[in-house]
């Protein structure tokens, strides 16, 4: 796992490449490369993984082509096989190198894994971008006058000068918690959105989606189905081992991180619990190490480790970012990072696998005059009026609103005159994958994957493990078995009646894993926000105080205010970068 950055045209130079990945050094401290031609410049951060000699340095060199790549491919051993080298090197990036130049775009149909990279062309002068199929790696990039910039973290390219902010990013990271691809927080910056290539030659942009999963379900018994199931995880997960240096799996209370574990030989395991007893899920990690006989080590966060948080995490997204488990992720990736080098996790489990409360809630289901009614006379910001919000949306507003954070008129109730917009489509970003046709639960499955996927969960889990130089790997959101989950009727997987999700899993792991490990109720990473607040009431009237000053919001809210942490940090990056 690396960090990447590049830029052409007339500002390209050795010295702002390098600049730029300087910035990126938590992603690659094991060495940085910097390779420059005629009006362009790649540079490269390296994490050294696999093939840890010279021979895998960055940028990587074919003829006129040069490659600057962060990620690992899983199955390129065998896809060598199929390709004339000569090699040099015993690692991916000659492999991924290779193959781009015999097959083009069309050779990533055959590669496992994830992946970002940008493909310069000195002959032709051609740029190509690609980020993964999920979005488990992150590119940036900026349309220069004359060419184009690009980099694994927007920190990178400030390098360049600091754009204006987006002031409708702001409106989107309180409706959704984050801001989705393409905006960034600057205007003129974007994310390449996942599963998608960009290609930039003199001038014109193009950007193509290359992966195009389907929705449709296969007809499969439920035992056919498990058996297939059972064989998938089983060749998959152990792939996500390879490497050249020690590799460990975070594994919590909950079943993906013990399913992860399972088809794995006796791995190293970590674990975070918190102070408060409660919430912590220690004991039950415990258990499951000591059934699945790993290498256990585990460590506990204290309370305090609040107003740390709030000092570090700008730095780590360089936009706002409202999931307070962040913080959790960061701390796990601070204590593995001590032992090993790459770390698998259980991420992606709740969407493939069905697991989230909102696949058996009967999203829209409760919508009736009478709450619709409330919804419009209660205050919108009250807990009883963002209650009834949630209960009176129906369609892809009650989809939204399971999924997001803020309603429309909660955001509009928060922001002052000059950060709102008159009619503002707050649904944009979830309307690009809405489909009516489609019944409810795929269509939920659908919305997870290609929305929230991608922008909230693997956008926390790759900055929060690369700030600590670690490399996270998510198994369970390998390609091959997303595309067959996604053919898996979800009648299989939720029972409504019974208020359970995962059903398929259960039925593989119950006999796997210690008596009631899969009963737990679901408690998830996020700190305690309202507990902390009651105790400091005066943090969170400070951070909104800061923000009405600024002209920002339009009025303070109370510590009881439902997305409380998103003002936080909010106001956190405000004072970090504004």
């Amino acid at each position: 796992m690396c960090g990447i950055a590049g830029i052409i045209g007339a500002r390209a130079s050795g010295e702002t490449a390098r600049l730029m990945a300087l910035r990126l050094a938590h992603r690659g401290p094991d060495g940085e490369g910097v390779w420059t031609g005629l009006g362009a410049a790649l540079a490269h951060r390296r994490l050294a993984i696999q093939d840890l000699s010279e021979c895998g340095h960055q940028p990587m060199l074919l003829g006129s082509r040069v490659l600057t790549y962060n990620g690992e491919i899983y199955n390129h051993e065998p896809l060598r096989r199929g390709l004339q080298g000569p090699w040099r090197s015993s690692g991916d990036t000659e492999t991924l190198l290779h193959l781009l130049a015999e097959r083009g775009t069309a050779g990533l149909a055959a590669v496992a894994g994830m992946f970002a990279f940008g493909l310069w062309d000195a002959d032709s002068r051609r740029l190509l971008l690609v980020r993964d199929r999920l979005g488990i790696k992150p590119l940036y990039y900026q349309i220069l006058p004359d060419g184009i910039a690009f980099a694994s973290e927007l920190k990178a390219l400030l390098v360049l000068g600091k754009p204006p902010i987006d002031r409708s990013a702001v409106r989107d990271f309180l409706f959704h918690g984050y801001i989705p691809a393409p905006k960034t927080i600057y205007q003129g910056i974007a994310k390449l959105p996942a599963g998608h290539a960009l290609t930039w030659e003199n001038g014109r942009v193009n950007i193509e989606r290359y992966w195009q999963p389907t929705a449709a379900l296969a007809t499969r018994s439920a035992d056919d189905t498990l058996q297939a199931l059972d064989g998938l995880l089983r060749s998959v997960i152990p792939e996500h081992m390879l490497s050249d240096v020690p590799v460990g799996v975070f594994l919590s209370g909950g079943m993906d991180s013990a399913l992860t574990t399972y088809y794995l030989d006796g791995p190293r395991t970590y674990s975070l619990g918190f102070d408060a007893r409660q919430r912590s899920e220690l004991d039950a990690a415990r258990s499951a190490a000591r059934h699945l006989n790993t290498r256990h080590t585990e460590t506990t966060a204290q309370a305090a480790d609040f107003t740390v948080a709030l000092d570090v995490i700008p730095s780590v997204f360089d936009e706002p970012f409202g999931d307070s488990a962040a913080w959790s992720n960061y701390l796990i990736a601070q204590f593995a990072h001590r032992e090993v080098t790459v770390a698998l996790s259980g991420e992606g489990g709740d969407e493939i696998f069905c697991g989230y409360p909102r696949y058996w809630s009967n999203i829209g289901g409760r919508s009736n005059p009478l709450n619709r009614a409330l919804a419009g006379l209660l205050p919108p910001l009250s807990r009883l009026g963002s209650s009834m919000q949630r209960h009176a949306a129906v369609g892809l507003p009650a989809f939204a609103v399971a999924l997001g954070g803020l309603a429309q008129v909660q955001v509009d109730a928060l922001l002052a005159d000059a950060w709102r917009e008159p009619d503002y489509d707050y649904l944009w970003f979830y309307r690009q994958f809405w489909r009516p046709e489609l019944a409810p639960l795929v269509q939920l499955r659908w919305l997870d994957l290609n929305t929230d996927l991608a922008e909230g969960l693997l956008t926390k889990v790759d900055r929060t493990s690369m700030a600590n130089s670690l490399e996270v790997r998510p198994p369970l959101l390998d390609h091959r078995l997303v595309e067959f989950m996604l053919s898996v009727d979800p009648s299989l997987l939720v029972d409504p009646s019974k208020r359970r999700g995962k059903l398929l899993v259960r039925r593989l792991m119950e006999p796997r894993l210690p008596p009631g490990h899969l009963d737990r109720p679901k408690s998830g990473f996020g700190l305690p926000v309202h507990r902390w607040l009651k105790q400091h009431p005066q943090v969170l009237a400070q951070a909104v105080a800061r923000l009405v000053a600024r002209g920002v919001l339009r009025r303070p809210v109370s510590s009881e205010f439902r997305r409380a942490w998103y003002l936080l940090v909010l106001d956190r990056w405000f004072t970090a970068f504004d």
